[in-house]
């Protein structure tokens, strides 16, 4: 399923902007191309979310460099590089700088096609995982102070007893904060509170 999912293309060589960009929306996808980098940094804050597909060898600045930007300016779409044929030297570079994929030119359509593919669905499964975060801190949220203080109990490994001293309270009150705090965030046990509280980057 390409359908919706957006391509940033860079690359200086005219050719290969208008081939690929033709071939990937042959393919489904919607594509935005760039003449260089710097073309492109000058937008990337503002950018719809997608997935970038950079050439190394650009001249002025090279896709390492780019990258290098887009990782102080925070922006997190995923990459994938186009690499010279046996350029394994840089493929690991922009590995390493956070690239997910690289592609050596010149490359196949499927082989292409596939690696956009893997990086649609990490950049999904990361918004599921935002998503999930979002809702998990929601949840956390519902808690008075003192639940949260038991709550934190729980992740830290505590025993009711032990929340109990280190809170200077009974036992059947850390009992009744517990079954109260396991309502609010809509768990049924102590394994569903304790995934909602990872979530939620609590004990983190």
């Amino acid at each position: 399923m390409t359908e919706g999912r957006l391509i940033h293309l860079v690359d200086d060589d005219e050719a290969i902007r208008h081939s690929a960009s033709f071939m990937l929306r042959h393919a489904g996808f919607r594509v935005k191309t760039y003449p260089d980098g710097v073309a492109f940094l000058a937008q990337a804050e503002e950018a719809e979310q997608g997935c970038i597909l950079l050439d190394v060898q650009m001249p002025g600045m090279d896709g390492l460099e780019v990258q290098e930007a887009l990782n102080e300016r925070g922006v997190a779409m995923p990459v994938i590089v186009l690499t010279g044929h046996g350029d394994v030297a840089v493929a690991v570079r922009a590995m390493k700088a956070g690239a997910v994929d690289f592609v050596e030119k010149p490359y196949a359509k499927q082989s292409l096609v596939d690696a956009l593919t893997r990086a649609f669905e990490r950049l999904e499964a990361r918004r599921r995982e935002d998503v999930l975060a979002d809702e998990a801190r929601g949840l956390v949220e519902r808690l008075t102070p003192r639940e949260k203080d038991v709550l934190l109990g729980l992740v830290d490994g505590q025993t009711n007893k032990a929340i109990a001293e280190s809170l200077d309270i009974s036992p059947r009150t850390v009992e009744i904060h517990r079954a109260n705090l396991m309502e609010k965030m809509e768990a049924a046990s102590l394994s569903t509170v304790l995934r909602i509280a990872f979530a939620a980057g609590i004990g983190r």
